[in-house]
């Protein structure tokens, strides 16, 4: 695989936080065009390697480093890496009480055509846009008027994640336990929209603990961790043996 087709490369990355070590020496490269999944039992680092990846300030990098479309970011702040085209969707998003979600979402937006050199868009124009998207993840549109998150159900706060991707189409996406509080239908609503946005130029990197989301988005890779490191990878079908034995005797 050539270097232009990489997306993110990690190497012997090792990370603290209150000088508790939490993931060490960890190695991952991931592509253009591939998704990644990565299982593991709770307290195993996961969120936490979502987290490093895009910068989060809490996280201490002990050794190792980051790089994003062959740049090294490991130091860089998150703004500037989420300028560079890295996304995450977080487990537990946010509420923020007096900014409404529409302001938030055209700010985000904006800003991202700002770094491009592209044209940004009036209120108008955006409430067109972003309703295009919302049609596709079934959110009525007086969501957007209600402050960022604040009331949403778990639910709702998971598809307004969705709708901040399908708006920036960044070219690695992180979606930290993104089937977390979803019914069924949302959970396929969600996962034809992953799907959808998926590209041969783009890379999706999502953390799950249950099957059912590896048999929607069926990823190229799987990954378990363990301990604070990737212990075994491989195809979706390592998730069928999780799913069928535990993770004690697998890893």
């Amino acid at each position: 695989m050539k270097d232009c087709q990489k997306i993110l490369e990690i190497k012997n990355l090792s990370v603290s936080v209150n000088n508790k070590v939490i993931i060490e020496n960890l190695n991952l490269n991931i592509n253009k065009g591939e998704i990644h999944a990565i299982m593991g039992k709770n307290g195993s680092g996961k969120s936490t390697l979502a987290k490093v990846i895009s910068g989060h300030p809490l996280y201490h990098i002990n050794e190792g480093e980051i790089f994003f479309k062959n740049i090294n970011i490991t130091n860089e702040e998150p703004d500037i890496r989420a300028h560079r085209g890295i996304f995450l969707a977080f487990q537990y998003p946010v509420e923020v009480p007096g900014v409404s979600n529409i302001d938030f979402l055209r700010s985000a937006y904006n800003s991202q055509m700002q770094k491009l050199k592209k044209e940004t868009v009036d209120p108008l124009a955006f409430f067109e846009l972003v309703n295009e998207e919302m049609k596709n993840i079934q959110i009525e549109s007086k969501f957007l008027n209600r402050s960022l998150n604040e009331g949403f159900s778990g639910g709702e706060k998971k598809k307004n994640e969705i709708l901040q991707m399908l708006l920036l189409k960044k070219d690695l996406c992180i979606l930290d336990e993104i089937d977390s509080g979803l019914d069924v239908d949302a959970l396929k609503d969600i996962a034809n929209n992953i799907n959808k946005f998926h590209n041969e130029n783009n890379a999706i990197l999502f953390i799950t603990h249950y099957q059912k989301l590896i048999d929607y988005i069926k990823p190229t890779h799987v990954h378990i961790m363990d301990k604070g490191n990737i212990k075994i990878s491989g195809n979706k079908n390592l998730a069928l043996e999780i799913d069928k034995y535990g993770y004690e005797k697998i890893v």
